[in-house]
Protein backbone atom coordinates (compact mmCIF):
# COMPACT_ATOMS: atom_id res chain seq x y z
CA UNK A 1 0.00 0.00 0.00
CA UNK A 2 1.47 3.30 -0.96
CA UNK A 3 1.38 6.59 1.44
CA UNK A 4 -1.20 7.96 -0.02
CA UNK A 5 -3.50 4.92 -0.12
CA UNK A 6 -2.33 4.96 3.61
CA UNK A 7 -3.92 8.03 3.97
CA UNK A 8 -7.07 7.40 2.48
CA UNK A 9 -7.51 4.44 4.63
CA UNK A 10 -6.72 6.27 7.68
CA UNK A 11 -8.50 9.53 6.89
CA UNK A 12 -11.92 8.34 7.94
CA UNK A 13 -10.65 6.73 11.01
CA UNK A 14 -8.90 10.06 12.28
CA UNK A 15 -12.29 11.78 11.69
CA UNK A 16 -14.39 9.77 13.36
CA UNK A 17 -12.84 10.12 16.40
CA UNK A 18 -14.83 11.17 19.30
CA UNK A 19 -11.56 12.05 21.16
CA UNK A 20 -7.53 12.41 21.15
CA UNK A 21 -6.17 11.01 24.14
CA UNK A 22 -3.38 9.03 23.84
CA UNK A 23 -5.52 5.70 24.57
CA UNK A 24 -7.64 6.32 21.94
CA UNK A 25 -4.53 7.34 19.05
CA UNK A 26 -2.54 4.37 19.94
CA UNK A 27 -5.36 1.79 19.56
CA UNK A 28 -5.39 -1.43 17.54
CA UNK A 29 -7.40 0.99 14.89
CA UNK A 30 -3.69 2.55 13.90
CA UNK A 31 -1.35 -0.15 14.28
CA UNK A 32 1.08 -0.21 11.49
CA UNK A 33 4.17 -2.52 12.92
CA UNK A 34 4.97 -4.47 16.34
CA UNK A 35 7.54 -6.49 17.48
CA UNK A 36 6.02 -7.42 20.78
CA UNK A 37 9.65 -9.37 22.02
CA UNK A 38 11.45 -5.83 21.60
CA UNK A 39 7.73 -4.01 22.97
CA UNK A 40 7.82 -1.69 20.15
CA UNK A 41 4.99 -0.44 18.49
CA UNK A 42 4.39 1.86 15.17
CA UNK A 43 1.48 3.74 14.71
CA UNK A 44 -0.25 5.82 11.71
CA UNK A 45 -0.11 9.43 11.56
CA UNK A 46 -0.91 11.32 8.23
CA UNK A 47 2.89 12.80 8.29
CA UNK A 48 2.67 11.76 4.30
CA UNK A 49 3.92 15.33 2.69
CA UNK A 50 6.77 15.93 0.47
CA UNK A 51 7.22 19.16 -0.17
CA UNK A 52 9.08 19.28 -3.88
CA UNK A 53 10.71 22.59 -3.61
CA UNK A 54 12.30 22.07 -0.27
CA UNK A 55 16.12 23.37 -0.36
CA UNK A 56 17.00 21.54 3.40
CA UNK A 57 15.87 18.53 5.27
CA UNK A 58 15.67 18.56 8.36
CA UNK A 59 15.73 14.91 10.05
CA UNK A 60 14.36 14.01 13.19
CA UNK A 61 14.22 10.13 14.58
CA UNK A 62 10.64 9.76 14.74
CA UNK A 63 7.18 11.53 15.75
CA UNK A 64 6.12 11.74 19.13
CA UNK A 65 3.24 11.09 21.09
CA UNK A 66 2.51 15.16 20.70
CA UNK A 67 3.40 15.25 17.18
CA UNK A 68 0.67 12.50 16.27
CA UNK A 69 -1.91 14.16 18.21
CA UNK A 70 -1.20 17.47 16.79
CA UNK A 71 -1.19 16.04 12.79
CA UNK A 72 -4.42 14.08 13.63
CA UNK A 73 -6.30 18.22 15.21
CA UNK A 74 -5.00 19.30 11.55
CA UNK A 75 -6.83 16.77 9.70
CA UNK A 76 -9.65 17.01 11.64
CA UNK A 77 -9.43 21.02 11.75
CA UNK A 78 -9.63 20.90 7.68
CA UNK A 79 -11.58 18.01 6.83
CA UNK A 80 -13.05 19.53 3.94
CA UNK A 81 -9.60 21.21 2.61
CA UNK A 82 -7.73 18.87 -0.23
CA UNK A 83 -5.24 15.89 1.07
CA UNK A 84 -2.51 17.99 0.13
CA UNK A 85 -3.58 21.27 1.73
CA UNK A 86 -4.38 18.94 5.47
CA UNK A 87 -0.93 17.25 4.77
CA UNK A 88 0.59 20.30 4.67
CA UNK A 89 -0.79 21.63 7.04
CA UNK A 90 -0.03 18.45 9.30
CA UNK A 91 4.01 19.08 8.43
CA UNK A 92 3.57 23.00 9.42
CA UNK A 93 1.88 22.58 12.96
CA UNK A 94 4.53 20.31 14.90
CA UNK A 95 7.60 19.98 13.83
CA UNK A 96 10.32 20.49 16.18
CA UNK A 97 7.85 22.56 18.04
CA UNK A 98 8.50 23.91 21.74
CA UNK A 99 11.78 24.73 22.99
CA UNK A 100 13.39 22.22 20.78
CA UNK A 101 12.85 24.71 17.90
CA UNK A 102 14.63 28.01 19.91
CA UNK A 103 17.60 25.59 20.25
CA UNK A 104 17.26 24.61 16.77
CA UNK A 105 16.95 27.97 15.19
CA UNK A 106 20.25 29.46 17.58
CA UNK A 107 22.17 26.61 15.70
CA UNK A 108 21.14 26.98 12.15
CA UNK A 109 21.45 30.83 12.33
CA UNK A 110 25.19 30.50 13.90
CA UNK A 111 25.96 28.07 10.56
CA UNK A 112 24.44 30.77 8.47
CA UNK A 113 22.30 28.59 6.66
CA UNK A 114 19.66 31.47 6.60
CA UNK A 115 21.78 33.69 4.65
CA UNK A 116 22.21 30.75 1.81
CA UNK A 117 18.67 30.28 1.76
CA UNK A 118 18.07 34.60 1.75
CA UNK A 119 15.79 35.00 4.23
CA UNK A 120 16.36 36.60 7.81
CA UNK A 121 16.72 33.72 10.26
CA UNK A 122 16.19 30.05 10.21
CA UNK A 123 13.09 31.00 12.14
CA UNK A 124 11.45 31.27 8.70
CA UNK A 125 11.64 27.64 8.29
CA UNK A 126 8.88 27.25 10.28
CA UNK A 127 6.61 30.11 8.70
CA UNK A 128 7.09 32.89 6.10
CA UNK A 129 9.96 30.64 4.53
CA UNK A 130 8.34 27.02 5.08
CA UNK A 131 8.24 26.18 1.58
CA UNK A 132 12.19 25.95 1.84
CA UNK A 133 12.15 22.73 4.17
CA UNK A 134 11.42 19.70 4.58
CA UNK A 135 11.03 18.45 8.12
CA UNK A 136 10.68 14.66 8.38
CA UNK A 137 11.90 11.47 10.56
CA UNK A 138 13.86 8.58 9.50
CA UNK A 139 11.52 6.51 11.04
CA UNK A 140 8.36 9.03 9.67
CA UNK A 141 5.61 7.42 11.82
CA UNK A 142 5.09 7.41 15.35
CA UNK A 143 7.35 4.61 17.25
CA UNK A 144 6.89 3.68 20.60
CA UNK A 145 8.92 1.42 23.27
CA UNK A 146 7.73 0.29 25.90
CA UNK A 147 4.81 2.84 25.45
CA UNK A 148 7.04 5.79 25.49
CA UNK A 149 8.55 7.79 22.91
CA UNK A 150 11.53 5.43 20.91
CA UNK A 151 14.67 7.54 21.50
CA UNK A 152 16.61 6.30 18.79
CA UNK A 153 19.29 4.46 20.67
CA UNK A 154 17.46 1.90 22.22
CA UNK A 155 16.86 -0.20 20.80
CA UNK A 156 19.17 0.36 18.25
CA UNK A 157 17.61 2.08 15.56
CA UNK A 158 20.00 0.72 12.57
CA UNK A 159 19.86 -3.09 14.12
CA UNK A 160 16.20 -3.25 14.19
CA UNK A 161 14.61 -5.08 11.64
CA UNK A 162 11.47 -4.00 12.51
CA UNK A 163 12.66 -0.31 11.20
CA UNK A 164 14.46 -1.47 8.11
CA UNK A 165 11.51 -1.15 5.53
CA UNK A 166 11.14 2.67 7.03
CA UNK A 167 14.51 3.99 7.35
CA UNK A 168 15.24 2.11 3.60
CA UNK A 169 12.16 1.97 2.07
CA UNK A 170 10.09 5.03 3.31
CA UNK A 171 12.74 7.87 4.34
CA UNK A 172 15.10 6.74 1.40
CA UNK A 173 12.31 7.41 -0.71
CA UNK A 174 11.00 10.78 0.09
CA UNK A 175 15.23 11.98 0.24
CA UNK A 176 15.04 10.71 -3.59
CA UNK A 177 12.17 12.64 -4.15
CA UNK A 178 13.74 15.58 -3.19
CA UNK A 179 16.98 15.37 -5.17
CA UNK A 180 19.63 17.64 -3.98
CA UNK A 181 18.34 19.78 -1.00
CA UNK A 182 21.05 19.64 1.46
CA UNK A 183 20.22 16.84 4.82
CA UNK A 184 20.43 17.82 8.10
CA UNK A 185 20.34 14.91 10.85
CA UNK A 186 19.63 15.61 13.98
CA UNK A 187 22.20 13.75 16.48
CA UNK A 188 24.59 10.89 16.30
CA UNK A 189 21.23 8.31 15.92
CA UNK A 190 19.68 9.96 12.91
CA UNK A 191 23.09 10.45 11.29
CA UNK A 192 23.55 6.98 11.85
CA UNK A 193 21.03 5.67 9.96
CA UNK A 194 21.43 8.45 7.38
CA UNK A 195 25.13 7.16 6.99
CA UNK A 196 23.79 4.01 6.11
CA UNK A 197 21.94 4.88 3.27
CA UNK A 198 24.69 6.37 1.69
CA UNK A 199 27.23 3.84 2.23
CA UNK A 200 24.09 1.82 0.34
CA UNK A 201 24.38 4.13 -2.72
CA UNK A 202 20.68 5.23 -1.79
CA UNK A 203 22.09 9.06 -0.84
CA UNK A 204 25.05 11.05 -1.98
CA UNK A 205 27.53 11.96 0.81
CA UNK A 206 27.77 15.82 -0.22
CA UNK A 207 24.18 16.09 0.78
CA UNK A 208 24.82 15.23 4.56
CA UNK A 209 25.69 17.40 7.08
CA UNK A 210 27.97 15.26 9.70
CA UNK A 211 28.23 16.61 13.52
CA UNK A 212 25.07 18.36 14.48
CA UNK A 213 23.89 17.37 17.85
CA UNK A 214 20.09 16.89 18.58
CA UNK A 215 18.38 20.19 19.86
CA UNK A 216 16.61 18.71 22.74
CA UNK A 217 16.80 20.59 25.80
CA UNK A 218 18.26 17.23 27.61
CA UNK A 219 21.05 16.71 25.35
CA UNK A 220 23.70 17.96 27.63
CA UNK A 221 26.44 17.67 25.30
CA UNK A 222 25.22 19.52 22.20
CA UNK A 223 27.05 22.61 22.62
CA UNK A 224 30.44 20.63 23.33
CA UNK A 225 29.70 18.52 19.63
CA UNK A 226 28.58 21.94 18.07
CA UNK A 227 31.60 23.38 18.79
CA UNK A 228 33.58 20.86 17.72
CA UNK A 229 31.50 20.11 14.55
CA UNK A 230 30.69 23.97 13.78
CA UNK A 231 33.29 25.04 11.50
CA UNK A 232 33.25 21.71 9.45
CA UNK A 233 29.66 22.31 9.02
CA UNK A 234 29.71 25.41 8.56
CA UNK A 235 32.51 24.99 4.91
CA UNK A 236 30.04 22.02 4.27
CA UNK A 237 26.83 23.98 3.77
CA UNK A 238 28.34 26.45 1.98
CA UNK A 239 29.66 24.73 -0.42
CA UNK A 240 27.04 23.09 -0.58
CA UNK A 241 24.80 25.72 -2.16
CA UNK A 242 27.90 27.09 -3.94
CA UNK A 243 26.59 24.11 -6.36
CA UNK A 244 23.07 24.43 -5.70
CA UNK A 245 22.53 27.59 -5.33
CA UNK A 246 19.09 28.49 -4.97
Amino acid sequence: MTRTELFHTYKSKILQLSNLEEETLKSEDFLLDRDEKKQLDIYYAPFEYINPNAKVVIAGITPGLYQMRQSFEAIRDLKDATDEEALRAVKQRGSFSGPIRKNLVTMLDDLELHHHLGIESSLDLFGSANHLVQNTAVLPYPVFYKGKNYNGSSPDMIRTELFRPYVEGIFAEEMAHLQDALILPMGVNVRRAVELLVERGLLDQERVVSGFPHPSGGNGHRHRIFAENRAAMKRHIAEHFKRHPL
